[in-house]
């Protein structure tokens, strides 16, 4: 079924109200995805699982972290995604000297051209946008870091006490350098918490930098085709909250998220030596609806096991703080993550809520 088009760009019911419109619904949301898949690697060389989690927190409604060392492509990917989308997209180089004012604005006074008097402007700032790069997030003090909390929470910002609203689609995907370099800040729980997901960036293969090498060292030329908007972004958005997880299944997402608290019977006794701190509310949160945007560009209409094993790493390895013992013996996140999913069984006959 072709879809229908608005401006060149395709359109869909958000709430349809019988099977086959919520079939055709999905399938172009499936398309769209594949063509916004495609379209990236015109320009990003591999980094498959980087780019559907990317595309995955997109459709989920979320922000995404994305880390890795310099030089890996993720400020590339970030602009490539701004580009496939045609959306506002504004970008911050954070900076130690950058300030929240040059995030989220500032009021200035200017003269009345008409009169005699002055009065205060306020000079949006980057942050007034659909698409916001906030590139090496984590070379920022923390105070400039905590600029953009509102934003991302409330989709607001406050300057003077004046709340001004954000665009409706409105996504910060970040970039980050992992701490252990210099001039690094480590970002705060209260704001990892903000993202949906963070996505490990890994180096590049060796076939990948053979393809790398010839994309960027010939006269070769490479652009993309802007494949959505943000108004049909934002029904993909809302359709997907419709997409159903049974209730076995939710359970399985909530015995997972309370395994990563020291003490909770659903753990183990090694995850409680292993975790200081566990995983928020928002983290059942964010693996269900990134589970929902798997389901979909899988072609299923509900949630399995296997797409809320999918999005775990993603959604709770910002969220776990591993404990002096973990840290003392060299365990990582990653695998407290993989240990939690060997831990956690999928079925807990008569124990679902």
């Amino acid at each position: 079924m072709t879809p229908h088009l608005v401006d060149g760009f395709p359109r869909i019911d958000p709430s349809p109200g019988d099977v086959a419109s919520v079939q055709a619904a999905c399938e172009t949301v499936r398309a769209v995805f594949e063509g916004l898949r495609q379209e990236i690697g015109r320009v990003i060389v591999g980094q498959r699982i980087v780019v559907d989690h990317v595309l995955v927190a997109l459709l989920a409604d979320g922000h995404v972290l994305l880390e890795g060392v310099p030089g890996l492509g993720k400020t590339l990917l970030v602009k490539t995604l701004g580009q496939t989308l045609g959306i506002h997209c504004n970008r911050i180089q954070f900076t130690p000297d950058l300030m929240p004012a040059d995030i989220t604005g500032t009021r200035v006074v200017v003269d009345d051209p008409a009169g005699d008097h002055r009065e205060f402007v306020f000079n949006e700032g980057p942050v007034f946008c659909q698409l916001l790069l906030a590139d090496e997030i984590n070379r920022a003090t923390p105070k400039s870091q905590a600029a953009l909390l509102e934003a991302m929470q409330e989709r607001s910002v406050t300057v003077d006490g004046h709340t001004m609203d954000l665009e409706r689609l409105f996504l910060v995907m970040a970039t980050q350098n992992p701490i252990e370099q210099e001039g690094t800040y480590p970002l705060p729980e209260a704001q990892l918490d903000r993202f949906l997901l963070k996505v490990r960036v890994p180096f590049a293969k060796r076939a990948e930098i053979d393809e790398i090498l010839r994309r960027t060292t010939t006269s070769r030329a490479t652009s993309v085709t802007p494949v959505a908007d943000a108004v049909f972004i934002l029904q993909a958005q809302q359709l997907l909250r419709h997409v159903i997880i049974a209730a076995h299944v939710q359970d399985y997402v909530v015995r997972l998220v309370l395994a990563t608290h020291p003490g909770n019977p659903h753990g183990t006794e090694r995850l409680g030596r292993l975790i200081s701190m566990g995983a928020s509310p928002r983290g059942a949160q964010a693996i269900t609806t990134a589970a929902k945007v798997v389901a979909v560009i899988d072609g299923r209409h509900a949630v399995s096991f296997r797409d809320v094993e999918a999005v775990t790493a993603s959604a709770l390895r910002h969220r776990i703080v591993p404990s002096f013992e973990a840290e003392a013996d060299g365990v990582t996140v990653e695998s407290i993550v993989r240990d939690l999913l060997e831990a956690v069984p999928r079925h807990v006959p008569g124990e679902v809520v």
